[in-house]
């Protein structure tokens, strides 16, 4: 079965797959008592229909769309599509004048019989047929653009979500290395003082990491796995900085709510870089989650440390970094509002709970 997916997929042989189901459309669908009972005239009388609309097809699918449609000359398209009609239509005419006609011309009925003995200038110059004729042979055409248009678009598709993947596993790993540099250093000098305190660094930090390369891999994880990665950051930070920072995480989250991976650990880590790290009196965070069926809010709060503005490029390359996941993961189904007042910082994001 495999290897005959494989057969049909190819673009040859689904071609010849449709060419022969447009033959039998014509074909099956006909009145064979029209052509006397013969399925040889029958045959004759659509190969060269189905002749001329392979010719057509092909013609514009190679040559007028790649080199004039899609290159935005309408005009010169319309125009050698016209010619090309004309010149097609002119061949049937020759076709039916010179070999279906003399062969079955008796079979007719009269009206028909009125139109074959017409001659060649007379039909070509009729509008009204070459209209309809020229609707007729177009209609395979029109499939196979529409069959096109729609391979196009999936393959757009699957390309842009390969493009968001890239994108934000690009931009998660210019977050991951920094928090993960920040807690060995902390832990090496743990270890250089032999506090009791390294196993349970050790630990905090194995959870997370064992998170972040294994665990959140998914486009939207469970907001309860976020709150543990969170809770075991703000450990370890507590661990790091002591009494120097006052932290409060208050969680109200629905336990069925999902977010994206690592959004709001970026504001967490931001907070404690450029809240806490340079400040030299007791800094403070303030955290809140809450979530219901259709939203999570997102709230925190850090005091701002007075030499933080040499830092100012690096925090809004952090935010810029996060606000381009937003937009990447939740389009316009988020509202961000970064807010700096005189002594803090305030940060209130809403998300579309997934």
């Amino acid at each position: 079965m495999k290897s005959l997916k494989t057969y049909f997929d190819k673009s040859a042989v689904r071609h010849v797959l449709f060419w022969i189901g447009i033959f039998l459309y014509f074909t099956l669908s006909a009145n064979i008592d029209n052509y006397n009972g013969s399925y040889l005239q029958l045959f004759e009388s659509y190969i060269i229909f189905i002749t001329i609309q392979i010719l057509i097809a092909y013609t514009c699918l190679y040559y007028l769309v790649p080199n004039f449609l899609n290159k935005g000359k309408t005009g010169w398209f319309v125009l050698w599509l016209i010619i090309l009609l004309f010149v097609m239509y002119a061949m049937y005419i020759y076709y039916r004048i010179y070999y279906y006609d003399v062969r079955y011309f008796d079979y007719y009925s009269p009206i028909a019989q009125h139109y074959a003995k017409q001659s060649f200038w007379e039909r070509l110059l009729s509008f009204s047929v070459f209209l309809g004729k020229s609707i007729k042979f177009l209609t395979p055409t029109a499939l196979l653009l529409m069959f096109r248009f729609y391979k196009n678009q999936q393959n757009y598709l699957k390309m842009n979500e390969q493009k968001k993947i890239a994108e934000l596993t690009a931009l998660k790993n210019q977050l991951n290395p920094h928090f993960l540099f920040n807690t060995l250093n902390n832990l090496y000098a743990m270890a250089i003082k032999k506090s009791d305190q390294a196993p349970e660094v050790i630990e905090k930090l194995s959870d997370i990491l064992d998170y972040m390369l294994y665990r959140c891999n998914s486009k939207f994880v469970s907001i309860q796995k976020e709150i543990e990665l969170i809770e075991n950051y703000i450990a370890l930070e507590k661990i790091r900085y002591g009494n120097r920072v006052r932290i409060s995480f208050k969680d109200n989250s629905a336990k069925d709510s999902k977010i994206a991976p690592l959004l709001l650990l970026t504001f967490i880590e931001n907070a404690f870089k450029h809240g806490v790290t340079q400040e030299l009196k007791e800094a403070f965070i303030s955290i809140t989650i809450s979530s219901d069926n259709h939203h999570i809010i997102f709230n925190i709060e850090n005091s701002k440390s007075t030499i933080s503005a040499e830092n100012k490029n690096q925090q809004c390359i952090g935010l810029s970094n996060v606000q381009k996941q937003l937009d990447l993961l939740y389009g316009d189904n988020y509202s961000l509002d970064i807010k700096e007042e005189n002594d803090k910082y305030c940060v209130h994001l809403i998300l579309e709970a997934k």
